[in-house]
């Protein structure tokens, strides 16, 4: 088999998986649409207040639910055994690893760029920055899949590693976090925004080329 065929066999079969175990998708994202429809009962129905704080919700809310689903992302595999199967094959891991992070995203990350927008106007955040919150979210979101699968890699041979997986994930989480928010309240008054695209287009593409290395040698390590 091809690396390609194999990098496509890998995603066909983890949406399979998550298809089949439909919870695995329900659950990050009802996460989510819950998160944020407790912000208006805890904070009042305060229609300014809500808007002001909308970019910093969604971006939190999409955050703790990532975080959430990151578990997930090669543990069935660690208990069935074919992560094994995958560390002894002929292709480099990091291309394999990638693929199961792809995938991962697709389950987990897409949902949450459809729910957003509806989120995003219950919250009054002004129309013409939702092209903004997408387009973070699109930059972002595989961010956290592509550092979480670091986290992820190192903790899967620990039976009780949540934690650990949060205190090793989310300060790297954090840069993230503060330049989409930023962008999307600068794109809420009218300002641009191109400077935080840029850079949540370069943490993409150095999360691309250096994440997938560390977490194959993780899971590496992890197996051993």
């Amino acid at each position: 088999m091809s690396l390609t065929a194999a990098f496509i066999a890998i995603i066909r079969r983890d949406l399979v998986l998550a298809f089949r175990r439909r919870a695995e998708i329900a659950n990050p994202l009802f996460f989510f649409v819950l998160i944020v429809t407790l912000f208006p009962l805890g904070i009042g129905a305060q229609p300014k207040l809500l808007q002001a704080m909308a970019p910093g919700i969604i971006w939190v809310s999409a955050l703790l639910a990532a975080m959430l689903s990151l578990d997930s992302l090669f543990r069935s595999d660690f208990d069935d055994g074919s992560l094994e199967q995958m560390l002894l094959s002929s292709h480099p891991i990091s291309v394999l690893v990638l693929a199961k992070i792809l995938a991962h995203w697709l389950v987990t990350g897409l949902p949450l760029l459809l729910v957003a927008p509806l989120l995003a106007l219950f919250l009054g955040m002004p129309e013409q920055a939702l092209g903004t919150l997408l387009i973070t979210l699109v930059l972002g979101t595989p961010v956290l899949s592509l550092i979480g699968a670091i986290g992820v890699a190192l903790t899967v041979g620990l039976r009780r590693g949540g934690m650990i997986l949060s205190l090793l994930v989310l300060p790297l989480y954090i840069p993230v976090l503060i330049f989409a928010s930023n962008a999307v309240d600068m794109a809420a008054t009218g300002l641009p925004v191109s400077a935080q695209f840029n850079i949540l287009a370069a943490i993409l593409l150095m999360a691309l080329v250096l994440a997938p290395l560390p977490a194959a040698s993780a899971l590496k390590m992890s197996i051993n």
